[in-house]
Protein backbone atom coordinates (compact mmCIF):
# COMPACT_ATOMS: atom_id res chain seq x y z
CA UNK A 1 0.00 0.00 0.00
CA UNK A 2 1.42 3.38 -0.79
CA UNK A 3 -0.12 7.07 0.19
CA UNK A 4 1.16 10.76 -0.43
CA UNK A 5 1.39 13.15 2.45
CA UNK A 6 3.56 16.14 3.76
CA UNK A 7 5.15 15.58 6.90
CA UNK A 8 8.29 17.58 8.57
CA UNK A 9 11.17 15.92 9.05
CA UNK A 10 11.92 15.71 12.94
CA UNK A 11 14.98 13.71 13.40
CA UNK A 12 17.20 11.64 10.58
CA UNK A 13 19.68 8.87 11.63
CA UNK A 14 22.16 6.18 9.73
CA UNK A 15 21.55 2.98 9.71
CA UNK A 16 24.01 1.59 7.41
CA UNK A 17 26.37 3.38 5.12
CA UNK A 18 24.07 4.73 2.46
CA UNK A 19 20.28 4.39 4.54
CA UNK A 20 18.41 6.55 7.00
CA UNK A 21 15.79 6.38 9.17
CA UNK A 22 13.38 9.56 9.27
CA UNK A 23 10.87 10.33 12.38
CA UNK A 24 8.19 12.30 10.60
CA UNK A 25 5.41 14.71 12.13
CA UNK A 26 2.33 14.73 9.91
CA UNK A 27 -1.14 16.54 9.89
CA UNK A 28 -2.61 12.87 9.97
CA UNK A 29 -0.76 10.19 11.48
CA UNK A 30 1.12 12.51 14.24
CA UNK A 31 4.90 11.09 15.14
CA UNK A 32 5.88 8.68 12.98
CA UNK A 33 9.09 6.65 11.62
CA UNK A 34 10.08 5.07 7.82
CA UNK A 35 12.94 4.04 6.38
CA UNK A 36 14.80 5.85 3.55
CA UNK A 37 17.03 3.26 2.00
CA UNK A 38 19.73 4.84 0.05
CA UNK A 39 18.91 8.09 1.04
CA UNK A 40 22.61 9.62 2.26
CA UNK A 41 23.74 8.84 -1.59
CA UNK A 42 19.82 9.58 -4.03
CA UNK A 43 20.34 12.11 -6.21
CA UNK A 44 17.08 11.70 -7.25
CA UNK A 45 14.79 10.89 -4.82
CA UNK A 46 15.22 13.00 -2.02
CA UNK A 47 16.78 16.07 -3.76
CA UNK A 48 17.53 17.57 -0.81
CA UNK A 49 14.84 16.39 1.50
CA UNK A 50 16.02 14.48 3.81
CA UNK A 51 17.26 17.27 6.43
CA UNK A 52 16.03 18.34 9.99
CA UNK A 53 12.89 20.23 9.49
CA UNK A 54 12.24 20.06 6.41
CA UNK A 55 8.73 20.24 4.78
CA UNK A 56 8.38 17.60 2.43
CA UNK A 57 5.77 15.92 0.29
CA UNK A 58 6.90 12.23 0.78
CA UNK A 59 5.26 8.88 -1.25
CA UNK A 60 5.40 6.28 1.41
CA UNK A 61 5.30 2.53 1.06
CA UNK A 62 3.77 0.48 3.84
CA UNK A 63 5.31 -3.14 4.26
CA UNK A 64 3.59 -6.31 3.16
CA UNK A 65 3.14 -7.09 6.72
CA UNK A 66 2.42 -3.76 7.72
CA UNK A 67 5.59 -3.71 9.75
CA UNK A 68 7.60 -0.61 8.57
CA UNK A 69 7.34 2.18 6.15
CA UNK A 70 9.33 3.08 3.09
CA UNK A 71 10.15 6.68 1.76
CA UNK A 72 9.96 6.43 -2.25
CA UNK A 73 10.53 9.85 -3.15
CA UNK A 74 9.93 13.45 -2.01
CA UNK A 75 8.98 16.65 -3.22
CA UNK A 76 11.08 19.64 -1.01
CA UNK A 77 7.92 22.29 -0.12
CA UNK A 78 10.00 24.26 2.03
CA UNK A 79 13.01 24.04 4.27
CA UNK A 80 14.70 27.06 6.74
CA UNK A 81 17.42 28.70 5.71
CA UNK A 82 18.16 30.71 9.21
CA UNK A 83 18.16 27.37 11.31
CA UNK A 84 21.16 26.57 9.39
CA UNK A 85 23.08 29.53 10.84
CA UNK A 86 21.87 30.78 13.83
CA UNK A 87 22.61 28.04 16.63
CA UNK A 88 20.13 29.69 19.46
CA UNK A 89 16.87 28.96 17.24
CA UNK A 90 17.71 25.87 16.25
CA UNK A 91 18.25 24.60 19.96
CA UNK A 92 14.93 26.44 20.65
CA UNK A 93 13.54 24.13 17.40
CA UNK A 94 15.19 20.67 18.72
CA UNK A 95 13.90 21.08 21.95
CA UNK A 96 10.30 21.10 21.31
CA UNK A 97 10.95 18.31 18.29
CA UNK A 98 12.10 16.33 21.43
CA UNK A 99 9.37 17.09 23.28
CA UNK A 100 6.91 16.44 20.92
CA UNK A 101 8.58 12.63 20.35
CA UNK A 102 8.34 12.24 23.88
CA UNK A 103 4.37 13.48 24.23
CA UNK A 104 2.94 10.95 22.44
CA UNK A 105 0.70 12.12 19.95
CA UNK A 106 -2.98 10.63 19.48
CA UNK A 107 -4.01 10.63 15.27
CA UNK A 108 -6.83 12.93 16.56
CA UNK A 109 -4.76 15.57 18.20
CA UNK A 110 -1.99 15.29 14.81
CA UNK A 111 -3.32 18.11 13.12
CA UNK A 112 -2.98 20.78 15.98
CA UNK A 113 0.52 19.60 16.99
CA UNK A 114 1.76 19.92 13.03
CA UNK A 115 0.26 22.95 12.64
CA UNK A 116 1.53 24.63 15.99
CA UNK A 117 5.34 22.94 15.03
CA UNK A 118 5.07 24.71 11.55
CA UNK A 119 4.12 27.82 13.58
CA UNK A 120 7.12 27.84 15.70
CA UNK A 121 9.49 27.13 12.82
CA UNK A 122 8.12 29.96 10.99
CA UNK A 123 8.70 32.32 14.24
CA UNK A 124 12.13 30.69 14.33
CA UNK A 125 12.85 31.48 10.33
CA UNK A 126 11.13 35.16 10.09
CA UNK A 127 10.79 36.45 13.75
CA UNK A 128 13.07 38.70 15.58
CA UNK A 129 11.98 38.42 19.02
CA UNK A 130 12.43 35.15 20.58
CA UNK A 131 11.26 34.87 23.89
CA UNK A 132 14.05 32.90 26.24
CA UNK A 133 11.23 30.86 27.63
CA UNK A 134 10.02 29.77 24.14
CA UNK A 135 10.34 25.78 24.81
CA UNK A 136 8.44 26.44 27.68
CA UNK A 137 5.86 28.22 26.30
CA UNK A 138 5.28 25.91 23.37
CA UNK A 139 4.96 22.64 26.03
CA UNK A 140 2.24 24.19 27.57
CA UNK A 141 0.95 25.43 24.51
CA UNK A 142 0.62 22.01 23.07
CA UNK A 143 -0.64 20.17 25.87
CA UNK A 144 -3.14 22.44 26.27
CA UNK A 145 -4.24 21.84 22.64
CA UNK A 146 -4.65 17.87 23.31
CA UNK A 147 -6.95 18.34 25.91
CA UNK A 148 -5.11 19.31 29.08
CA UNK A 149 -7.08 22.55 30.34
CA UNK A 150 -6.14 25.28 32.11
CA UNK A 151 -8.72 28.51 32.73
CA UNK A 152 -5.97 31.65 32.90
CA UNK A 153 -8.88 34.33 33.58
CA UNK A 154 -11.65 32.74 36.67
CA UNK A 155 -10.88 30.91 40.39
CA UNK A 156 -11.66 27.16 39.65
CA UNK A 157 -13.48 26.92 42.99
CA UNK A 158 -15.41 30.69 43.21
CA UNK A 159 -15.62 31.91 39.63
CA UNK A 160 -13.78 35.14 40.43
CA UNK A 161 -12.26 36.98 38.11
CA UNK A 162 -8.73 36.54 38.67
CA UNK A 163 -6.96 38.83 35.71
CA UNK A 164 -6.56 41.94 37.39
CA UNK A 165 -5.35 40.89 40.99
CA UNK A 166 -3.41 37.87 40.38
CA UNK A 167 -3.73 33.58 41.86
CA UNK A 168 -2.18 30.89 42.81
CA UNK A 169 -1.91 28.01 40.83
CA UNK A 170 -2.13 24.39 42.06
CA UNK A 171 0.48 22.18 39.96
CA UNK A 172 -0.93 18.86 41.06
CA UNK A 173 -4.46 19.90 40.73
CA UNK A 174 -3.96 21.76 37.53
CA UNK A 175 -6.11 24.83 38.24
CA UNK A 176 -5.72 28.88 39.22
CA UNK A 177 -7.65 29.97 42.62
CA UNK A 178 -8.08 33.38 43.64
CA UNK A 179 -6.59 34.15 47.50
CA UNK A 180 -9.14 33.55 49.00
CA UNK A 181 -9.29 29.95 47.99
CA UNK A 182 -5.70 29.41 48.19
CA UNK A 183 -6.17 27.26 51.35
CA UNK A 184 -8.63 24.51 49.49
CA UNK A 185 -5.18 23.41 47.57
CA UNK A 186 -4.03 20.18 47.46
CA UNK A 187 -0.37 21.52 47.40
CA UNK A 188 1.79 24.59 48.18
CA UNK A 189 0.57 26.79 45.14
CA UNK A 190 2.69 28.97 43.31
CA UNK A 191 1.86 32.37 43.09
CA UNK A 192 1.07 33.93 39.80
CA UNK A 193 1.17 37.94 39.34
CA UNK A 194 -1.44 39.35 36.97
CA UNK A 195 1.30 39.52 34.66
CA UNK A 196 2.47 36.19 34.48
CA UNK A 197 -1.38 35.16 33.90
CA UNK A 198 -0.78 37.53 31.10
CA UNK A 199 1.93 35.62 29.62
CA UNK A 200 -0.38 32.52 30.03
CA UNK A 201 -3.29 33.87 28.32
CA UNK A 202 -0.83 34.64 25.36
CA UNK A 203 0.15 31.54 25.20
CA UNK A 204 -2.78 29.43 25.30
CA UNK A 205 -5.00 31.39 23.31
CA UNK A 206 -2.90 33.69 20.79
CA UNK A 207 -0.68 32.83 17.57
CA UNK A 208 2.64 31.78 18.39
CA UNK A 209 4.16 34.53 16.44
CA UNK A 210 2.69 37.00 18.83
CA UNK A 211 3.87 35.64 21.79
CA UNK A 212 7.22 37.29 21.50
CA UNK A 213 5.36 40.70 21.76
CA UNK A 214 3.79 40.42 25.16
CA UNK A 215 5.03 42.96 27.11
CA UNK A 216 5.77 41.74 30.71
CA UNK A 217 8.60 41.89 33.49
CA UNK A 218 11.15 39.23 33.44
CA UNK A 219 9.66 38.31 37.16
CA UNK A 220 6.46 37.65 35.45
CA UNK A 221 7.57 35.44 32.21
CA UNK A 222 9.86 33.64 35.09
CA UNK A 223 6.37 32.93 37.29
CA UNK A 224 4.58 31.62 34.40
CA UNK A 225 8.01 29.37 33.30
CA UNK A 226 7.74 27.92 36.64
CA UNK A 227 3.99 27.19 36.72
CA UNK A 228 4.16 25.51 33.43
CA UNK A 229 7.45 23.60 33.97
CA UNK A 230 5.79 21.77 37.18
CA UNK A 231 2.32 21.15 35.28
CA UNK A 232 4.11 19.49 32.49
CA UNK A 233 6.27 17.57 35.19
CA UNK A 234 3.64 16.57 37.32
CA UNK A 235 0.08 15.94 34.36
CA UNK A 236 1.98 15.24 31.28
CA UNK A 237 4.81 13.24 33.49
CA UNK A 238 8.02 14.55 31.37
CA UNK A 239 10.86 16.29 32.47
CA UNK A 240 14.37 17.39 30.77
CA UNK A 241 16.70 15.16 31.59
CA UNK A 242 20.45 14.32 30.44
CA UNK A 243 19.55 15.99 26.86
CA UNK A 244 16.16 14.35 26.54
CA UNK A 245 12.49 14.52 28.24
CA UNK A 246 11.84 11.24 30.23
CA UNK A 247 8.81 9.99 31.39
CA UNK A 248 8.83 10.27 35.15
Amino acid sequence: MEFSEQAVILQVGKMREADLWVRLLSPSRGVYSAFAFGGSRSRRRFVGCLDMFNRVLFRVEQSPRSQYLTLREGVLLQGPARLRTDWGRLGIAVNCAKFLQAFGLTPEGAGKAHALFCELLQALEEGENTPNLLPVFFRMRLAYDQGYAVNPSTCAECGKDIQIEGAYFSVRAGVLVCGGCVGLCPDKPLAMSSEALAVLRAVLFSPLAQWGSVVVSLRGRNECGRAIDGFIHYHVGLSWENGYFARS
